[in-house]
């Protein structure tokens, strides 16, 4: 998955929203104003490849685990490092895997907000 699929795929959440409060070059993906993603160009040195960076709120285990299985799976880059990953979109990490990520993400978050906004956007999953 590259950088703009990814951001479609983003988008394609119910509810979603995309700004740049933190400035320009990073994308911030929201659902009903609360934050469930990031996605810019990551940091390299020279004479690398410059790899896009996608921050997703993770259940603290299973973002330890994530970690383990794949080498572009990191602690999240200026996020809470136990609730937050972050997938270099490097190709290693298969497609599916990522929207699963994606999806959980979304849902942490979604299950975090009131009965009302809950409700609004569960009827669309």
């Amino acid at each position: 998955m590259d950088h703009t699929q990814a951001h479609a795929y983003l988008l394609s959440k119910p509810f979603s929203s995309v700004g740049q409060p933190f400035g320009e070059g990073v994308d911030v993906f929201k659902v009903k104003d609360k934050m469930f993603a990031t996605l810019s160009p990551g940091k390299y040195n020279e004479g690398e490849t410059r790899h896009w960076w996608l921050n997703l709120k993770c259940d603290p285990d299973e973002a330890q685990a994530l970690r383990d299985i794949f080498d572009s799976v990191i602690p999240g880059y200026h996020m809470n490092k136990r609730l937050w990953n972050t997938v270099i979109l490097d190709g290693t990490v298969p497609r599916g895997e990522i929207e699963r990520m994606i999806d959980n993400s979304f849902l942490l978050v979604v299950a975090k907000m009131t009965k009302k906004q809950r409700e609004a956007v569960q009827v669309y999953l």
